[in-house]
């Protein structure tokens, strides 16, 4: 696998003849390869070989809810190549929304649909909770929540779960093997001191929330580093690959080489990408800049 992923990389830098590239000088801390490449992710992961990535974390347009400069969202297209790169136990993170004006759209549930006809397993359906979020509705409940689909190429290969203490522990009579008849049986147990999160992950958003780097509020929606950071440390391990094919200001790159992890990012913008790339040289971080061919 580290010979694939190598012959890849190669693969991956010469695929774009020709081109003007800009290098970050890496931080001597951080070993990693990052990558930031303007194109049509479709075109450019075609040219890619299979089986290649362990992660991806990205965060699609929907409901043309945002102003993407005119760009399209091409979307089967765009998973069905997703499928084909992902290794065989890798994850694909997929958070995404639906538009509520006029009655929600289920456009994130027809999403995962596909997702699961062209061969991906619903792993999980997580929700990412906005702790702060301004819209307030008139004739419905706030809407404070994004969807995290997490798909896998057959079982996962990785999971580090995320833990958080619990509200006490030591030896208490436990509740276990309840049947149908609904009467509790209880033993003396253990109560451990953590325990693994919910699939609900609360995040704040806004500057100070979602990230501290005033560059990357440039792009119309940024998610918050931490949730880019903890699927990245839940689903892969140091020196994977991750991938964003929408990486609009680099959040999942900026987190996946702060977490010794290699790194693609593509956009169609080349203002996003100038973002992201001055995003993550502002901390320090080696990315290389390329235009697709």
């Amino acid at each position: 696998m580290q010979q694939i992923k190598s012959d890849f990389r190669q693969e991956a830098e010469g695929k774009i003849e020709g081109a003007d590239s800009k290098t970050v000088a890496p931080n001597e801390s951080v070993q990693r390869q990052g990558k930031l490449i303007v194109g049509n992710c479709v075109d450019i992961m075609r040219s890619w070989p299979a089986d290649i990535i362990q992660l991806t974390v990205t965060s699609p347009p929907y409901d043309k809810l945002r102003d993407y400069k005119g760009y399209q969202f091409p979307f089967e297209d765009i998973a069905d190549e997703l499928y084909r790169v992902t290794a065989p136990g890798g994850v694909l993170v997929w958070v995404v929304g639906d538009r509520i004006n006029g009655g929600r759209s289920l456009t994130s549930f027809r999403q995962a649909i596909y997702f699961q006809e062209i061969g991906f397993s619903a792993h999980d359906v997580m929700i990412y909770q906005k702790k702060n979020t301004p819209f307030m509705r008139s004739n419905a409940y706030t809407n404070a929540y994004e969807m995290m689909f997490v798909l896998s190429k057959g079982k996962p290969t990785t999971f580090n779960p995320l833990k958080v203490p619990t509200q006490r522990h030591g030896m208490e009579l436990l509740t276990h093997n309840k049947l149908p008849d609904g009467i509790n049986k209880k033993k003396r147990g253990e109560l451990k001191k953590e325990k693994t999160r919910t699939n609900i992950w609360s995040y704040a958003v806004g500057l100070g929330g979602t990230t501290r780097d005033k560059i990357a509020f440039q792009h119309p929606a940024v998610f918050p580093e931490k949730l880019a950071e903890d699927h990245i440390k839940s689903w892969s391990n140091p020196g994977d690959l991750v991938l964003d094919p929408m990486c609009g200001s680099g959040t999942t790159g900026k987190m996946a080489l702060m977490h010794d992890r290699d790194f693609i990012g593509i956009d169609i913008s080349p203002e996003y990408i100038e973002i992201a790339r001055q995003r993550l040289a502002d901390v320090g971080l080696p990315v290389e800049m390329r235009q697709s061919a």
